[in-house]
């Protein structure tokens, strides 16, 4: 019995020896599944923090569908925005008119509340916005071709137009210019030359310049939305409009008006703006990013606007569309020139249009 108890006491003196020796291991694993400790939680903390914050996320409002010259600018935008960004920005395109007209976007984009924060626009569709300077692009045979636009949209100048309605107030500004090459007049009945437009009611934006476009022509403007346009010309509650080649494809109108006449009035020229809300909510890293991005799409915009053009324009002939080449443009200046003259009224606007024409 004594031999027993003897041997029960040197187990549990060879147990204690062991924990003393620091032989711990089995409690150390037993102890992975504890509580954490207060330097744990801090830790983790700290991890949580430095971890990437929410994706930004842009709502860009486009008329036209994304295979027009101006849809694939938006999508070149897209992609390089994402990539540059590592995806934490990401573009929204809205294309096809889903989120209304150009005036009706600029009408939500401009009230606020941070429904759409983007769009491609016409540079004429702010002149109803106090869009001054941008009303000038819009004028009337201004650019005599590409090359004369693009040395303005590449020009200290074109900042200063891009800058115009974040400085007068309007809530937004641009980020960088595009084209979509000459607007032309379509119609429902066959045309063979300025005369043939005179009493037809041709659809225009709600614009002075335009509204003044069509009267010089002698015919009578005629406030259509464009999303309602296919169905007006379809019905004759106008007789005809005028939009850039690829457009005027990729919206179906010859399908109602198949006679286009290659008149050239108007340098489709655009610009990408975004609301002063979505911008001062950005990072100046962010900001950087879209302007980089910008220019890139600015450049693409430049490089495929005139071949697209072209393939659409031999498409339409191809397709039976009844297309009439203007050789003299001089009587169609002489019809519109008064409207030059109505839209630049100050010594302001005398120069800044004088210093575009300069740049031909």
């Amino acid at each position: 019995m004594k031999k027993k108890l003897l041997s029960v006491l040197l187990c549990a003196a060879m147990v204690v020896s062991m924990s003393a020796c620091g032989l711990k291991a089995p409690a150390e694993n037993a102890n992975n599944n504890a509580a954490p400790t207060e330097t744990q939680k801090q830790e983790a903390s700290a991890d949580k923090q430095e971890a990437p914050k929410d994706v930004v996320k842009l709502v860009y409002a486009e008329v036209n569908p994304l295979d027009t010259i101006v849809g694939k600018t938006a999508t070149a935008f897209k992609e390089k925005v994402e990539e540059l960004s590592g995806g934490s920005i990401v573009i929204d395109i809205q294309a096809s008119g889903v989120l209304g007209s150009e005036n009706d976007v600029l009408d939500t984009m401009l009230g606020g509340g941070g429904t759409i924060d983007m769009s491609r626009i016409s540079a004429f569709a702010l002149t109803s916005y106090g869009g001054q300077k941008s009303m000038l692009l819009s004028l009337p045979y201004t650019f005599v071709n590409r090359e004369h636009f693009w040395k303005f949209a590449t020009s200290e100048l074109a900042s200063e137009f891009l800058l115009e309605p974040h400085e007068n107030g309007s809530g937004v500004r641009g980020l960088f210019y595009g084209e979509e090459g000459f607007r032309h007049f379509f119609t429902v009945k066959e045309i063979k030359g300025i005369e043939d437009l005179k009493g037809m009611k041709l659809r225009v934006s709600n614009d002075p310049v335009m509204n003044g476009l069509v009267n010089g022509l002698g015919a009578s403007p005629t406030v259509v939305s464009f999303g309602e346009l296919y169905s007006a010309l379809s019905t004759g509650v106008v007789d005809g409009a005028e939009q850039p080649i690829a457009n005027y494809k990729s919206n179906a109108f010859p399908e109602v008006a198949n006679n286009l006449i290659l008149d050239g009035h108007t340098l489709g020229a655009i610009q990408v703006i975004i609301t002063d809300e979505a911008w001062d909510s950005l990072t100046a890293e962010q900001q950087n990013i879209l302007m980089e991005a910008g220019a890139y799409a600015s450049s693409y915009n430049r490089e495929i606007s005139e071949s697209a053009e072209k393939e659409v324009l031999e498409q339409l002939k191809a397709d039976g569309c009844n297309v009439v080449e203007v050789t003299d443009v001089t009587p169609w200046q002489d019809a519109v020139k008064d409207v030059i003259e109505a839209n630049v009224t100050t010594d302001e606007q005398k120069a800044l249009y004088q210093q575009i024409l300069d740049m031909q």
